[in-house]
């Protein structure tokens, strides 16, 4: 059984191939990177799976990729996922998140294969949600409020197009917030988590910078999204779209409350306007009672293991790095 994830390197990407190699040991493991490509979340994986180099945005790269590894499953995660960073190169985010799937599903269409294709989606495509249209389910409206949310609509009706046009076995997954041990930096979460390892490590001090902390999100330990996106693929049906969430809405403010809790040193907040949208999602609260029934999933690590192991993750790797510069002075 060959299986490729796309954005490999990626937090979700990395803990895919764990879950995979766990739990499916007969799955030949492909994943695609890129030159500039951060390989620390991958750094145990390199003996156990193949890494591939493919810029997906290269339409014959992907050609010879699909050719080469002819996959029985593709997971489609990699994609320019920063929201802050659409603001900033809408043009790019939009053009690359687009880009990378249309060659991907036009290799995988001129291949002769026929492959079960999950496409990682976001919450973020629903924007600008009423207080009464809670609950979310994937009958909501998509009223997208940022160049990255633009851009996963695109790639959702792309995947659904492709599945009406050419018989692609699409699964399309809109994944809330998911968050864990490797998450990027750039992040809300594990940012909060980075700069609260820093201040007890002495690299920064005592003030932790914060954008908006009023907006509900739907948080989900990525160790069950990875799980879920497994079970999507065997038994989801192709050409349908899924909430995956966990179903409890947050605030921001919550969230790093607990992690603060999680510290014994005394932290100021101040707020940083560099950390403020021109315009939020202000509530993501999902439903995904259509997921469940489909395929019997359920979230089973607590949000507050989420967060305990993040900010783990960043105390360990902080750590390590200041034993690394002392050590060369």
């Amino acid at each position: 059984m060959k299986v490729l994830i796309t954005g490999i390197t990626g937090m979700a990407g990395s803990h895919l191939a764990d879950y995979l190699l766990a739990e499916v040991p007969n799955a030949q493991i492909y994943g695609t990177k890129r030159w500039r490509s951060q390989m620390k979340n991958v750094e145990h994986l390199t003996d156990k799976v193949a890494l591939v180099d493919c810029d997906l945005t290269d339409g014959t790269a992907c050609h010879e990729l699909i050719s080469k590894i002819r996959p029985d499953f593709v997971f489609h995660l990699a994609a320019q996922s920063f929201v802050p960073d659409s603001w900033k190169n809408p043009h790019a985010t939009i053009t690359d998140n687009i880009t990378m799937q249309l060659n991907l599903f036009e290799a995988i269409r001129f291949s002769n294969l026929d492959p079960v294709i999950q496409v990682a989606l976001s919450s973020e495509e629903y924007g600008k949600v009423y207080p009464d249209e809670t609950p979310i389910t994937e009958s909501n409206p998509l009223r997208p409020l940022s160049p990255y949310a633009v851009s996963k609509v695109a790639q959702d009706m792309l995947a659904y197009q492709y599945h009406q046009s050419h018989g692609l076995r699409t699964i399309r997954t809109r994944t809330f917030n998911h968050e864990g041990p490797r998450r990027g930096e750039v992040f809300v979460t594990s940012n909060f988590a980075k700069q609260i390892a820093e201040i007890e490590l002495g690299i920064k001090p005592a003030v932790l910078k914060v954008g908006n902390l009023s907006a509900q999100r739907d948080w989900t330990d990525v160790r069950d999204v990875v799980r879920g996106y497994w079970l999507a693929v065997n038994h989801c049906t192709p050409g349908e779209d899924y909430v995956i969430a966990c179903g409890v809405p947050r605030t921001i403010q919550t969230m790093l409350d607990y992690l603060l809790s999680l510290s014994k040193e005394k932290i100021a907040i101040e707020v940083d306007p560099d950390r403020l949208r021109p315009s939020d999602v202000e509530i993501l609260h999902g439903d995904a009672t259509k997921f469940r029934r489909a395929t019997g999933w359920e979230p089973v690590i607590p949000f507050e293991k989420m967060l305990e192991d993040l900010l783990n993750y960043w105390r360990d790797l902080l750590a390590g790095r200041k034993e690394s510069i002392v050590s060369v002075k």
